[in-house]
C-alpha cells in the first residue's frame, strides 16, 4: 500500500487531477457568487440579518425617504420659493458667482492688482450682468429639477404614507394627517415636538440606524413634524424578497465555503508535491516555465488581473454568466500556474534570486567585485579612493550614516590586520596549532587562510618527520631482529658441526642450517620485493580481469593449505560477471599475500568471508577473518613494515605482507585499507572497473 502511495502521490496524473479539482472548486465558488449577483441580492449581509427591519435595504429606503422630506422642508420649502430663488442661501449664490469670476478672470476679465479682491469681484459683476443672470437662471433650473426629483422619489414608494410640515409648508400623500393614524401601520416613524417613536423597536437596534438618526435629531431641533408609515402593501413584497435573498445568499455562501475548503486542501497538496517526484525526493525539478524570472511572473499576474477587471467592467449585466465564467476560468488556470511556479521558487529558495532586478544588481556587484578581486592592491585602493566619494555624493542626504559605516569598516579591517600580525608572531614562536580567525574572501581573509595553510603544512611536516624517524628506528630494530635470529642460529650450528663427529647429529644440524638459511633468504626476498613495490619500478600490464574467476582459481590452488589450517571460505559474489582493470599477476600477488597472512594468523577451524561487490565505477573485494592472536594494535601500525599481529614475533612471517599488498594495489590505481574490530581482521581492496 505504501509503495502504491509513493507511485501515485506525486505522479503527473495526480498533479493534473488535483489541479483540475482546484480550478473546478474555484470556478464553482465564483459561479455561486455570480448567482447572488444575478439574483439581485444587494448584500451578503442578509445572511446575518435577523429580520427585514434589521436589514440594510430597509434602512437605505428609510434614509432615502427621510432625507428627501428633510431637504423639501429645510431647503426647498415649496415650489414658489424655489421659483423665487430661495432654495439657496446668499452664501451658496456667492460661491457660485465667485466660481464664475475665477473662470472668466483667466479668460477675458482683466484683474486690477491695485484694487482688492472684493472690488475686482464687484467690478466683474457690474461688467457682466448677463453672465450673472444666466448663472442664477441655471441655478434656479437645477433647484427646480431637484425639487421635482425629490417629489418623484417620494411618489415612487407605493404603500408608503408620509406627512411633513414646518408649520407653513406641508408635504403629504395621506388624507389623514394625525399622529394616531400613522401609528396604526406595521412600521412607522413619528418625529415631532412631542416625541420620537420608531416602530417596530428592532429598527432602533439596526446596526445602520445612524443613517436616519441624523434626520431625527435635526428635526427635533426645529418645529418640523415628520410622520412616515409603511403599509403591508409596502412591506409584504419587500419582506418576501428579503427572505428569498436570504435563502439564495445562505445557500450560495455554504456552497462557496465548501468549495473553497476543498480548493484550499487541493492547493496545499499541490504546494507540497509540486516539483517533487516522491515524498523523500530532496531535489526540486524545475521546468522551463519555472525558470522564467519571478518579477515577470508577478507582472503577468497583474496583467491578467487588469484584463479580468477590464472585461468585468465592460460587459453588460445580462452577459455576466456567458462571458465572465469562461474568462475567469482561463485567467484562473494561468494565475494558478504562475502561483505554483512561485511556490516552486520559494521551495527552491530562489524567490528573490530568480528576478530580473536581483540579477541586474547582482551582475553589477559581481562585475565590480571581479574587478576588485582580479586587480592588484593598488587597483583596489584606486577603486576605493574613487568609489567612496561617489557613494558620499549619492548618499549625501544620509551623510552621517555613510561616514559611520566607513569608520566601522575601517576599524574592522584594522582589527583583522592586528589578528594576522599577532597570529604570525605566535606561529613564528612555535605555536603551529594556532589558527588566525579572519573570515571572508577579502585580502586579509585570503592572507590569513594562506598563513594557516603554511602553519598546517609545517605542523604536518614536523609530525611526518617525527613519525619517519620513529619508523626508521623501528624498521632497523625489526629488520635486525628478524635477520639476526636465523643468522645467529646458523653461526651456532656451524660451530657445532665443527665439533660434532656423530653422523646422525651432523645430519640433524645440516637440516636446521638449511631451514634457517631458507628463512633468511625469504626475509631477504620479501624485503627486496617491498622495496621494488614501494619505488614503483614494477611494470604494470593492465588487462580485463574476471575477479571472481581469479579468486576461485587461486583458492583451488591453495586448497591444501586451506585444509591444513581447517578454514572454511565463504564467497559472496554478484549474479553477473564483474571485471576489473588490473595486472592479473600483480593483483593475485597482493591477494595471495592476504591469504598467506590468513594462513599464518587466522584462528584454526574458523570461517573466512570474501565479499565481491560492484560499486559502479569500482569493484570492492572485502576479506574478513578471525585472528588467532589478540590484535592489540591499530590498523595504521599493522600496515607498517615488519609489523605483525602478534607482538612476540614468534611466527614465521616477515611483517611485510600487508605493506607489499598495499604497494601492489596502489601501483594499479586501486585502494587498499584494513580495519580491526576486536579479533576481527578486515582487508578492503577497491579496484577500477573495466570499461570497454
Amino acid at each position: 500500500m505504501d509503495i502504491k502511495l509513493k507511485s501515485y502521490s506525486h505522479s503527473l496524473g495526480t498533479k493534473i487531477t488535483v489541479f483540475i479539482i482546484a480550478i473546478a472548486c474555484l470556478m464553482g465558488g465564483f459561479a455561486s457568487f455570480l448567482t447572488i449577483v444575478v439574483a439581485g441580492v444587494e448584500s451578503v449581509h442578509v445572511v446575518i440579518e435577523d429580520s427585514y427591519f434589521q436589514s440594510i435595504k430597509y434602512m437605505e429606503e428609510s434614509n432615502d425617504i427621510l432625507r428627501s422630506l428633510d431637504r423639501l422642508l429645510n431647503q426647498y420649502k415649496n415650489e414658489e420659493a424655489v421659483l423665487n430663488g430661495e432654495a439657496r442661501t446668499e452664501e451658496e449664490i456667492y460661491q457660485q458667482e465667485d466660481w464664475l469670476f475665477q473662470q472668466y478672470q483667466n479668460i477675458s476679465f482683466t484683474y486690477d492688482h491695485s484694487m482688492s479682491y472684493q472690488e475686482n469681484f464687484q467690478r466683474f459683476k457690474e461688467q457682466n450682468p448677463e453672465r450673472i443672470s444666466q448663472l442664477r437662471e441655471k441655478l434656479l433650473r437645477e433647484d427646480l429639477k431637484e425639487y421635482n426629483r425629490l417629489l418623484k422619489v417620494l411618489g415612487e414608494y407605493k404603500g408608503m404614507l408620509y406627512y411633513a410640515t414646518d408649520g407653513e409648508n406641508v408635504y403629504t400623500n395621506s388624507t389623514t394627517e394625525t399622529r394616531d393614524y400613522f401609528a396604526t401601520f406595521p412600521s412607522y416613524f413619528l418625529i415631532d415636538e412631542q416625541d420620537n417613536i420608531v416602530y417596530p423597536q428592532e429598527v432602533g437596534t439596526n446596526k445602520r440606524f445612524y443613517m436616519i438618526s441624523q434626520y431625527i435629531y435635526d428635526t427635533n431641533e426645529t418645529t418640523n413634524t415628520v410622520y412616515v408609515a409603511f403599509s403591508e402593501e409596502f412591506l409584504n413584497p419587500r419582506i418576501k424578497d428579503w427572505e428569498n435573498d436570504r435563502v439564495i445568499a445562505r445557500n450560495a455562501l455554504l456552497k462557496i465555503g465548501g468549495l473553497m475548503l476543498v480548493f484550499l486542501v487541493a492547493f496545499i497538496y499541490l504546494c507540497i508535491i509540486i516539483g517533487r517526484r516522491h515524498f523523500d525526493d530532496k531535489a526540486l525539478h524545475l521546468n522551463p516555465f519555472d525558470r522564467l524570472y519571478n518579477d515577470i511572473k508577478l507582472f503577468l499576474g497583474l496583467v491578467l488581473s487588469l484584463i479580468w477587471y477590464g472585461i468585468a467592467e465592460s460587459i453588460s449585466f445580462n452577459d455576466i454568466f456567458v462571458v465572465m465564467l469562461p474568462v475567469t476560468t482561463i485567467i484562473s488556470v494561468l494565475g494558478l500556474m504562475l502561483l505554483l511556479s512561485l511556490v516552486k521558487q520559494l521551495k527552491n529558495k530562489s524567490l528573490l534570486s530568480n528576478t530580473l532586478i536581483y540579477r541586474f544588481f547582482y551582475n553589477i556587484f559581481k562585475f565590480l567585485k571581479d574587478v576588485y578581486n582580479s586587480g592588484s592592491t593598488g587597483i583596489k585602493l584606486v577603486l576605493i579612493i574613487i568609489g567612496y566619494p561617489a557613494i558620499l555624493a549619492i548618499t549625501f542626504f544620509i551623510f552621517p550614516i555613510t561616514m559611520a559605516a566607513a569608520a566601522w569598516l575601517t576599524l574592522k579591517r584594522v582589527k583583522e590586520f592586528n589578528k594576522i600580525k599577532e597570529g604570525v608572531e605566535l606561529i613564528k614562536n612555535g605555536e603551529l596549532h594556532h589558527k588566525i580567525e579572519v573570515k571572508g574572501d577579502g585580502e586579509f581573509g585570503r592572507l590569513a587562510a594562506n598563513i594557516n595553510t603554511i602553519a598546517e603544512g609545517l605542523h604536518k611536516a614536523v609530525d611526518s618527520e617525527l613519525k619517519s624517524e620513529r619508523l626508521k628506528t623501528e624498521l632497523i630494530t625489526n629488520v635486525s631482529h628478524d635477520i639476526r635470529t636465523p643468522l645467529t642460529s646458523i653461526i651456532t650450528y656451524v660451530d657445532l658441526l665443527k665439533q660434532e663427529e656423530d653422523p646422525e647429529k651432523l645430519k640433524e644440524y645440516i637440516e636446521i642450517l638449511e631451514q634457517k638459511s631458507q628463512r633468511l633468504r625469504l626475509l631477504t626476498d620479501d624485503l627486496f620485493e617491498a622495496a621494488k613495490a614501494t619505488s614503483g619500478n614494477i611494470p604494470v600490464n593492465t588487462d580485463k580481469i574476471d575477479i571472481v574467476s581469479l579468486i576461485t582459481q587461486g583458492l583451488g590452488e591453495l586448497n591444501d593449505k586451506v585444509e591444513e589450517h581447517q578454514l572454511e571460505f565463504k564467497i559472496n559474489q554478484p549474479a553477473d560477471r564483474v571485471y576489473i582493470a588490473a595486472d592479473g599477476r600483480l593483483f593475485w600477488r597482493a591477494v595471495e599475500n592476504l591469504f598467506s597472512n590468513i594462513f599464518k594468523y587466522a584462528l584454526k577451524g574458523s570461517r573466512v568471508y570474501l565479499s565481491i561487490e560492484d560499486l559502479g565505477n569500482e569493484v570492492s573485494l572485502v576479506i574478513k577473518n578471525i585472528s588467532a592472536y589478540e590484535l592489540n594494535i591499530s590498523a595504521d601500525e599493522l600496515m607498517e613494515r615488519f609489523k605483525r599481529g602478534e607482538e612476540s614475533r614468534s611466527s614465521q612471517g616477515s611483517g611485510l605482507g600487508l605493506s607489499i599488498a598495499k604497494s601492489l594495489i596502489d601501483i594499479q590505481r586501486g585502494h587498499f585499507s584494513i580495519e580491526i574490530d576486536g579479533d576481527l581482521f578486515k582487508a578492503i581492496i577497491q579496484m577500477p572497473k573495466y570499461r570497454e
